[in-house]
């Protein structure tokens, strides 16, 4: 089960009693004190680790404790110091104050390691207040308390490329023809409820991670739909990919529009994000001419057809839009409109090429 967000409370440990001990040995007149100290309670750590893509281990649970230092014990024997707790997240979690909304961690690197909450130092025993003019104490320092603290673990995924578009316009089927990811594909709209990440191989030695999130529609960033829950898994993606669907009820220019439009009310920054788009389904087209329909699409989002083709595209549909030579790209515009068939595989292969070396720029 794919769960991004969890909120719970956290508690380090409380350290050990110290101990009130006095010695006593045969043929020892005077013994003295001799109470050990009371052990550490419980460190909490998180760890990032790659191995988990979800937050589920913490579904349902309130409280994570660590234990409590163990108290100390005659014959100055300290008390043992309780384990830390361990909280494994994935890559992309966000530790947040449930009480102030303040981002606390943003761990992002895997193996990172982060001392959380400290366990509470163990009392001293009554040895340690012996003097010249105590030569009996008979009292230790309790343990010191552990801290608390609730938290909110908020998941973002961690991807090259974030797929947006609206539902069932091919989103699912081009990530799962460009990448290892294998997401439910289905006619209808909302097949995909959870986010899906997937590495794309490019070539032989590279590669990039794709990111397809459940469809936004007019409106998903006031609530409606799905896209509001999960948009927040794109905001860390450097490149987007609008998927727009040629063979839609809804027209091209649209669509784009709507996208453009839902990301700039869910974060400013989100639409100013360097993009490309993809024409989706050409081989499900039902009107009478793609290629024009394809240049008035072009020419209505005010751009011009480029007949540049470094990366291989089939000759009918050449749309780079752009120069390719990184100090004249403009971030404000599309780096290319290219039109695919996941079906047939037109322009996939270009595609990943095409996508690849827009991420290397933006690196």
């Amino acid at each position: 089960m794919f769960i991004d967000s969890a909120v719970f409370t956290v508690s380090s440990g409380k350290g050990g009693q110290g101990c009130v001990s006095f010695r006593r040995e045969k043929f020892v007149v005077k013994g003295g004190p001799d109470g050990g100290d009371g052990g550490k309670g419980g460190d909490v750590y998180f760890i990032v680790d790659n191995n988990t893509d979800t937050l589920s281990s913490y579904k349902g649970r309130k409280v994570f404790k660590a234990e409590n230092g163990k108290q100390g014990m005659g014959s100055n024997m300290n008390g043992k110091s309780a384990p830390a707790l361990e909280l494994i997240v994935p890559p992309g979690t966000q530790i947040i104050d449930d009480e102030t909304g303040n981002v606390l961690y943003d761990l992002l690197e895997v193996g990172e390691k982060v001392l959380f909450l400290e366990g509470g130092k163990g009392g001293l025993g009554n040895y340690h207040f012996k003097n010249s003019r105590n030569q009996r104490p008979t009292y230790s320092q309790p343990g010191l308390p552990g801290l608390t603290k609730t938290i909110r673990l908020e998941l973002k995924l961690i991807a090259d490329v974030g797929l947006v578009g609206y539902p069932n316009v091919g989103k699912s089927t081009l990530i799962s023809v460009t990448s290892n990811a294998t997401p439910e594909v289905a006619n209808y709209e909302f097949t995909t409820l959870t986010p899906k990440l997937g590495v794309v191989e490019v070539g032989e030695y590279n590669s990039f991670v794709m990111a397809d999130i459940p469809g936004i529609i007019d409106g998903a960033s006031d609530g409606r739909g799905l896209g509001l829950e999960f948009l927040k898994h794109i905001e860390r993606t450097k490149t987007l990919l609008f998927t727009i669907d040629v063979a839609n009820y809804r027209t091209m220019i649209d669509q784009y529009k709507v996208l453009k439009e839902e990301l700039k009310k869910f974060s400013n920054d989100l639409s100013t994000r360097n993009y490309a788009i993809v024409l989706t389904k050409i081989d499900g087209y039902y009107g009478e001419d793609l290629e024009a329909d394809i240049k008035k699409f072009i020419d209505e989002i005010g751009l011009e057809t480029s007949n540049e083709n470094e990366f291989g595209f089939d000759k009918t549909y050449p749309y780079f839009i752009q120069d390719l030579i990184y100090n004249k790209y403009d971030a404000s515009k599309p780096y290319f409109v290219l039109p695919i068939s996941s079906l047939t595989s037109e322009n996939i292969k270009p595609l990943k090429f095409a996508l690849y070396n827009l991420i290397e720029q933006n690196k």
